[in-house]
């Protein structure tokens, strides 16, 4: 089920009544009922793969009382062993496995050794990175002492399968979402409102930018070789802008959802496009994951500990294992080589903690230097979206090569039927609207807040009704 299908719009309102109005008196009952809800919402895709998703909590509900129970250092390792075994054995069969095989086929091939074998017809499960990580979130912090064990296994269920968040994130670790299962909720209508401003902000991301980007997006990559360098520069900043409104929309409303049935999840973007350096972008980007290959990866290869050299290897094993993560395609392992590179000048000259605060924090407008800094990063983004979005590396490297060799700035009419120039002028409009509440979960706040909402609204309908509807792009990984 999407957020953005006529079939959510009915399911939502319905979980929000029986949940507050009907089983709302009993902790156990709701938390049933929540469970129950989110195997439908992930049935409606394909109910077939319930029981992959219902094998990985059963199997970590088990290892995690195991792991807590067992005395010995050695048993306790052996547990987490066959937890991490068994996760990351199912997500590499169903996301890697004819990747790795093609890969290994054509290394052979390239040495002239002819190879054919072939390939599984495997469907990749929505969503299997995200409870897949949160699921080795729950039994590596039950393993560190960091969390006491579940004894209820329809509050750890429904802890896995929360619906707002299953998907795409936020990747909500045991320690936050967890207990929170074991709390009486009671309505909070200052909370739900907040919800409801977050899921129509993440609607808003969604379908009036990210989907009236994606035509324009598909037209200039699909046609690189025939454009100019003016609409390849566009297509990549058009593409910056669909992936963020596409996965920080589906985050808003993620997080406003689950504040309508009284959870707080954690924020996933904080205006990333305003970052001055790609350290601050990765503390501002896909927060959640960052954080969770900051917690379960970095720290424990050393970290900042040690050499320059040391630093700078677990820097680069983070970003490609990253770029692995998001997809079987080598250009997403060269997206987090880049970014890694992005990364070496401030890692060696001790700035990766500059940028902590918001940019021109308290002020209407940034410095030259901010200015400056905010550009170059987005163009630093932009590059690396590039190889992201493009269908292999090659493909990437003549996009990139044809916008110096196709020098024309010339505003093109494109095969969609449109021009470049409409497109900026509502990518215009967003980035005011993200300035100027920078310092803000989302716009809805303050003064004229209901001439925000109202303008927001009117935009859905009359933009977002022929904006190109596209499904979720994270719903792939």
């Amino acid at each position: 089920m999407f957020f953005n299908s006529i079939e959510f719009l009915i399911f939502l309102p319905l979980c929000f009544i029986l949940y507050w109005f009907v089983v709302n008196r009993n902790l156990k009952l709701q938390n049933a009922f929540i469970l129950v809800a989110s195997y439908f919402f992930y049935g409606w895709w394909d109910y077939r793969f319930l029981g992959l998703i219902a094998f990985s909590t059963v199997i970590d509900y088990s290892l995690g009382i195991a792991i807590s129970k067992s005395q010995i250092k050695s048993r306790k390792k052996l547990f987490l062993f066959i937890s991490l075994a068994i996760n990351l054995g199912l997500l590499g069969f169903f996301k890697y496995f004819n990747f790795f095989v093609d890969s290994w086929i054509e290394a052979f091939n390239s040495l002239g050794y002819e190879m054919h074998a072939s390939t599984l017809n495997i469907i990749l499960p929505v969503g299997i990175s995200f409870y897949t990580f949160q699921t080795l979130s729950y039994t590596i912090d039950v393993y560190r002492e960091k969390l006491e064990p579940s004894k209820n296994l329809i509050n750890f269920a429904a802890y896995v399968a929360f619906f707002p968040q299953l998907v795409a994130g936020p990747i909500e670790r045991a320690t936050n979402l967890l207990p929170q299962f074991s709390k009486k909720r009671v309505f909070n209508e200052e909370q739900a409102i907040s919800g409801v401003n977050l899921i129509l902000w993440g609607l808003f991301q969604k379908v009036v930018i990210a989907d009236s980007c994606a035509p324009y997006v598909n037209s200039i990559f699909n046609n690189y070789e025939s454009m100019n360098s003016l609409s390849l520069i566009l297509g990549a900043v058009y593409f910056a802008f669909q992936i963020y409104c596409d996965f920080a929309g589906y985050s808003n409303i993620a997080i406003g959802t689950a504040r309508l049935l009284g959870f707080d999840l954690m924020r996933n973007f904080n205006y990333p496009y305003f970052s001055r350096d790609m350290a601050e972008f990765w503390r501002r980007w896909h927060i959640s994951l960052s954080t969770w290959f900051r917690d379960y990866l970095y720290i424990p290869l050393g970290g900042s500990r040690g050499s320059k050299w040391m630093q700078l290897r677990n820097v680069f094993i983070i970003f490609m294992v990253s770029g692995l993560w998001h997809g079987a395609n080598w250009t997403f392992v060269f997206w987090g080589f880049l970014h890694a590179l992005f990364f070496v000048p401030i890692l060696l000259l001790n700035r990766n903690r500059n940028n902590l605060d918001q940019v021109a924090k308290g002020k209407l407008l940034p410095s030259f230097k901010e200015m400056g800094q905010m550009l170059f990063t987005f163009l630093l983004a932009c590059i690396a979206w590039v190889f992201f979005r493009a269908p292999n590396i090659a493909a990437a490297f003549d996009y990139l090569k044809n916008v110096f060799t196709e020098a024309s700035f010339k505003i093109e009419y494109l095969n969609i039927e449109r021009y470049n120039i409409e497109m900026l002028l509502i990518l215009f409009i967003f980035v005011m609207y993200e300035w100027f509440h920078r310092e803000e979960e989302h716009p809805f706040t303050g003064k004229w807040k209901w001439i925000k909402i109202a303008s927001v609204i009117l935009m859905l309908l009359t933009l977002g009704v022929y904006s190109n509807h596209q499904d979720f792009i994270y719903f792939q990984f």
